[in-house]
């Protein structure tokens, strides 16, 4: 393959990754709790980059805690 078709073969893989990510936090809400914390720790782990990503748990926890259908109306918003 040459440089170009490393490209698109990445940015088609990118866009696979996009879109199944969406799909996971779409139906966040209907997963099992067991694989939502798998995914949650995979998440974290396959996100965390170095000390400038030490707080992505905690974003990623928001992030979800905001969107989470059974917390987004249960609790008060995270500060």
């Amino acid at each position: 393959m040459n440089k170009h078709s490393d490209q698109v073969v990445n940015d088609i893989a990118g866009r696979y990754f996009l879109v199944l990510g969406a799909a996971v936090a779409d139906l966040w809400s209907e997963l099992p709790q067991d694989l939502q914390q798998q995914l949650f720790e995979r998440a974290v782990l396959l996100g965390h980059q170095g000390e400038q990503d030490e707080s992505l748990r905690e974003q990623l926890a928001k992030f979800l805690h905001d969107h989470h259908e059974r917390t987004a109306q249960a609790l008060p918003p995270l500060p």
